[in-house]
C-alpha cells in the first residue's frame, strides 16, 4: 500500500530529493526503522522449531495431566491427547541438509 502524500499532491522527485538534503544539512537524524534479521541457518531454525515443538508437547502433557476430573472427557482433553500423542521422533531424526558451505 502506497504512503500517504504529505501535502495536497505528491511530491517530484526533485523535491523529495531536495527536501532529502535540506534534512542532511540540518543534521537531523535519519529515521529508519528495519525488522531484525534472523542470522540463524535454516538447520538451525529447524533444530529451533523443533525444540519448541517438544517443550510445547511437555507443556500440554503437564496441562491434560492437571485437568480436572470432570474435564477429562471433553474437547480440551482430547486435543491435549492428540498432542501428546505425537510422535515429534521422527521430526528429530531428520537433518536438513547442509547448504552450500554456509552452513
Amino acid at each position: 500500500m502506497p504512503r500517504q502524500p504529505i501535502g495536497e499532491k505528491p511530491l517530484t522527485n526533485a523535491e523529495r530529493q531536495a527536501r532529502y538534503r535540506a534534512a542532511r544539512a540540518a543534521s537531523l537524524p535519519a529515521t529508519r526503522t528495519r525488522r531484525p534479521a534472523d542470522h540463524r541457518s535454516r538447520a538451525q531454525r529447524w533444530c529451533d522449531a523443533i525444540a519448541e515443538l517438544l517443550a510445547l508437547q511437555v507443556d500440554y502433557t503437564a496441562w491434560l495431566d492437571a485437568l480436572p476430573d470432570n474435564l477429562q472427557e471433553g474437547a480440551t482433553a482430547d486435543a491435549l491427547r492428540e498432542i501428546c500423542e505425537l510422535d515429534l521422533s521422527e521430526l528429530q531424526a531428520v537433518k536438513p541438509p547442509r547448504g552450500f558451505g554456509r552452513d
